[in-house]
């Protein structure tokens, strides 16, 4: 998807699913320029989640949406070619107009539910199917693909983890852009693009150097999780296998 003044790749997943990762492999390209979850000032501010650095974000980030939007849907910064945006899809409010994205590459990063449920889990205590983004992702998915009349490009996490170089090629070629195989690794450590939420949320990717298989046991099945967790299990996994068929194969 190729655009006269760069390209705008946002990338629309929920949380605990390799997406600070995909931004680290965008951020090492020589021509990209990166930008990490613009819209959570707003949400934060407009939901009153007690979520960690709560105030610390919405007092240093901007908290309207219409110019976060603009900014997106504007010119590539720096004059770069290729203009990566992770966003969160639970972040998209309901008051929020979405027409803006029309003219972005969008792109959906979905992740077995028990993997990112584990994930979250050792970050904060409580959860509800709607931290996850699952059901605002498909909604999402279903507005981008009615409106371009195509159907956007879909990354499973767990295949980028099996063969990264494979699934980057293949992310490049559905954007329209070259793969870089700058893509593949990184230098530890934060950097000054990540947001301030990166203390709290991104210890194991500060500590990457490029993309790793997940370890050890599977995940908790669900017949061995609380009855709410297992339900809210039971209840991701119908959307991410709905998405889950279109997702991109590596040629």
């Amino acid at each position: 998807m190729n655009q006269a003044n760069g390209v705008r790749i946002a990338m629309w997943s929920g949380p605990r699913n390799i997406s600070t990762a995909m931004l680290r492999a965008f951020e090492n390209r020589a021509d990209s320029v990166v930008w990490d979850e613009p819209f959570y000032a707003h949400y934060l501010a407009q939901t009153g989640l007690n979520h960690p650095m709560a105030g610390e974000i919405i007092a240093a980030y901007e908290t309207d949406w219409r110019k976060i939007a603009a900014r997106a849907a504007g010119p590539v910064p720096g004059g770069k070619a290729l203009f990566y945006q992770k966003h969160m899809t639970h972040h998209l409010l309901p008051h929020m107009d979405l027409a803006w994205l029309d003219g972005l590459c969008n792109v959906f990063l979905i992740r077995q539910p028990a993997r990112v449920l584990a994930s979250y889990l050792e970050k904060r205590a409580e959860v509800t199917l709607e931290d996850l983004g699952l059901p605002q992702q498909q909604r999402l998915f279903d507005r981008v693909r009615q409106r371009s009349g195509r159907i956007p490009p879909v990354l499973d996490a767990d295949d980028v983890l099996a063969d990264p170089g494979a699934m980057l090629g293949a992310l490049c070629q559905a954007t329209g852009v070259a793969f870089d195989p700058a893509m593949l690794s990184w230098p530890a450590g934060r950097r000054d693009s990540d947001g301030l939420w990166a203390a709290h949320w991104y210890g194991a990717v500060e500590k990457s150097t490029g993309f790793r298989a997940p370890g050890g046991a599977a995940p908790t099945p669900p017949d061995d999780l609380p009855a709410p967790l297992a339900a809210l299990l039971r209840a991701a996994e119908e959307h991410y296998l709905a998405l889950r068929p279109f997702r991109l194969r590596a040629s």
